[in-house]
């Protein structure tokens, strides 16, 4: 009696039943991380307004009861997880130069934005954000911080060069450097760059930053 009042919250009812802590359940991360996984799937498949914990759940391959175990509803799930964007955040380039240390953010940040998961999302929940200001401050957490850290170090390492002058508006900087890529896969959404894009990107930026 006492294995059956201490289960794990989320084993399934025909696995052998374990000891866990006192106190709450414990929730086990695969099944956690296959709950985000397909969150992600859902909002590209379904979008924000039709998805629901039914359409998650079910492709996490779990009951609801595990995931509202975990969010107490569809748009806490949604926050959290658009919100751990700006935690994970972009590696920041540092490859001896302005321009190559922008090519290799541009190359990384195109393929992110132009993955068929993503470019499904973004635009999505930019809609909403436009209704709902709780999804609108965790969309530009998640899309204004992240960058917004890279940016700061490529701009710290391109002064420590001595190839911009110090004090440089990295506010304007930050518009320069992440518009334009998204400008094509938000707002116009071009299946594909043209051919040289980023080449000719990266050096059009560089020598805008370093006339600011």
């Amino acid at each position: 009696m006492l294995d059956a009042m201490t289960t794990n919250a989320d084993e399934p009812q025909t696995r052998p039943r374990r000891r866990v802590p006192a106190g709450a359940a414990v929730l086990r991360e695969d099944v956690t991380e296959a709950i985000r996984a397909a969150v992600f799937e859902e909002l590209a498949a379904a979008g924000y307004a039709r998805m629901s914990i039914e359409g998650i759940a079910r492709r996490a391959g779990v009951g609801k009861t595990a995931v509202y175990r975990r969010w107490r509803s569809k748009l806490h799930l949604v926050l959290d997880i658009v919100s751990a964007l700006a935690v994970q955040g972009l590696p920041a380039p540092d490859t001896g130069s302005l321009e190559t240390d922008l090519r290799l953010l541009y190359e990384v940040t195109s393929r992110a934005l132009r993955h068929p998961v993503a470019s499904q999302i973004i635009p999505d929940l930019q809609a909403e954000a436009a209704r709902n200001p709780d999804i609108a401050e965790a969309m530009q957490k998640a899309l204004r911080e992240g960058q917004e850290s890279v940016v700061s170090s490529i701009l710290a390492a391109a002064e420590r060069r001595g190839e911009i002058r110090p004090g440089v508006d990295q506010d304007l900087a930050l518009d320069l450097i992440s518009g334009p890529l998204y400008w094509r896969a938000v707002v116009i959404r071009s299946p594909k760059l043209p051919k040289g894009y980023l080449d000719a990107l990266t050096r059009a930026t560089a020598e805008g930053i370093k006339a600011l």
